[in-house]
């Protein structure tokens, strides 16, 4: 009857164990989201894969494609990795809360330069491309559920760097990103 017993409360124990170590979305490494705003206010598309390196530290790298080219919009395309320190105080959950990004970024994008001509009396607009690399700071927040369900607000500008005549002297970075974490 002991040894019954004994294997009984065995397999209960091993059991109630093996519930307990059940992963968590909140506690997988790896992100994926897409920028809403840009979309929603155009053909822009922008992607970010995030890996979880720790609860205060992430890195990864977004991806912006602008489908409609011939829009105000100067980034055509661009590639930003990034890495962010997040400052939250409950050990509960890692990487969610508010977080300070350094980025880099790579451009490849278009300006408009106009030009008045006094002597025909009238104005032209030339379209001038570029490609130029910028580094920044951002700020932004992001909530997590039980579920991986991730929402992101993400604000930050960067300075270009180099000396091209027709990129902008600086870029912004932002967003309101929805993903999933897996």
């Amino acid at each position: 009857m002991k040894k019954i017993t004994l294997l009984l409360a065995l397999i209960i124990g091993v059991s109630a164990y093996a519930q307990e170590e059940e992963t968590s979305a909140v506690n997988k490494k790896h992100e994926v989201k897409l920028g809403g705003i840009k979309l929603l206010a155009g053909a822009i598309a922008e992607g970010t894969y995030e890996y979880v390196q720790s609860k205060d530290f992430s890195f990864g790298a977004s991806v912006l494609y602008n489908f409609d080219q011939d829009n105000d919009y100067p980034e055509d395309f661009s590639i930003t990795p990034f890495a962010r320190f997040y400052f939250q105080e409950s050990k509960e959950y890692g990487a969610k809360g508010f977080f300070v990004e350094g980025f880099g970024k790579y451009v490849m994008g278009h300006s408009y330069e106009t030009t008045y001509d006094p002597n025909v009396g009238y104005s032209y607009t030339r379209k001038e491309d570029f490609n130029v690399g910028a580094v920044g700071l951002a700020l932004g927040k992001k909530w997590i559920n039980k579920t991986g369900f991730v929402l992101e607000l993400l604000v930050g500008a960067g300075r270009t760097l180099g000396g091209n005549e027709y990129a902008p002297d600086a870029f912004f970075r932002g967003d309101l990103n929805i993903g999933y974490r897996f």
